[in-house]
């Protein structure tokens, strides 16, 4: 089943901006939306716009209550099927390894906008900025976004004076990454009153470099890991590399609960920062080996 023909009306308007090129034929308040991206279904609940949303990802139940809603898909893929008995007339996906699936969705006709995958905290807003100009709310957008840099400078003004110094690693399934500067992760550890040891890359997700990051011996390790992709044994992984009793440094494990996901690019990124800034060590003491 193909999707409807959306013609420009007086009712409908080209959207632009979108990651694939072009201009978008959308309603003036689209009704039918499908979010195939987790981070933008959380903006949309935190908009008071869940009523619009008739179809989720697989991951999006993690951070809002989807209710009956049923997954049109994830990432990687997307249900043809569900997809055309839901009739969306806007379907949200971003970019990185989703995009190829959102090509492919857009040569078929469905009504695809892809928004970027954000590099600071900054570029959370500016999503949620677009998705009140996509879906005709805008003052509701900016209200969210002011509320959310008001969060962000209330914890800038109490981070401690002497920041821990931080390590990220991040495991994409059986795949390790590390945290650059080129990516809202960055903020995350800064928000959380932390000092990122990668902020100097101009890269978001480098490789290890176990070396590197064991001679800088940072004060605070923090793993994030998929528990149903792939389970990381953090304490023997540690021990694995030679780290542990080699310097003192505070492990934190972070997973996908809303709230403590280091990769998730929701409006609870600020939760998740006064979630970490609660387990990080004072100054430079508390620290266990």
């Amino acid at each position: 089943m193909s999707p409807a023909p959306l013609l420009p009306t007086a009712a409908t308007r080209r959207a632009p901006g979108s990651l694939l090129g072009g201009r978008v034929a959308l309603p003036a308040q689209p009704r039918r939306v499908v979010s195939l991206v987790s981070g933008l279904t959380e903006a949309l609940w935190a908009l008071g716009l869940e009523e619009r949303v008739v179809g989720v990802s697989q991951y999006c139940a993690r951070y809002v209550d989807v209710g009956a809603r049923p997954v049109a898909g994830d990432y990687l893929q997307v249900d043809a099927a569900q997809l055309a008995a839901l009739q969306p007339d806007l379907v949200l996906m971003t970019g990185g390894v989703q995009l190829g699936v959102a090509r492919k969705l857009a040569a078929a006709g469905w009504p695809v906008y892809v928004l970027p995958l954000p590099e600071s905290f900054y570029g959370i807003l500016e999503n949620i900025r677009r998705l009140g100009a996509l879906l005709g709310e805008m003052p509701a957008a900016q209200a969210l976004t002011l509320r959310l840099e008001q969060e962000a400078a209330a914890l800038r003004a109490t981070a401690p004076a002497v920041r821990p110094r931080i390590y990220a690693e991040l495991w994409f399934g059986r795949h390790a990454r590390r945290a650059g500067g080129l990516t809202f992760i960055h903020d995350l550890l800064t928000l959380a009153g932390g000092e990122p040891l990668g902020a100097a890359e101009p890269t978001g997700y480098p490789p290890l470099d176990l070396a590197a990051t064991a001679a800088q011996r940072p004060e605070v390790v923090v793993v994030f890991w998929e528990a149903d992709d792939h389970a990381v044994d953090v304490p023997a992984l540690l021990r694995e590399r030679g780290w542990t009793g080699r310097w003192p440094f505070r492990v934190i494990e972070a997973g996908i609960a809303r709230g403590q996901n280091l990769i998730h690019d929701g409006p609870s990124l600020l939760e998740t920062a006064r979630w970490l800034r609660a387990q990080l060590p004072a100054a430079n003491h508390d620290l266990a080996p």
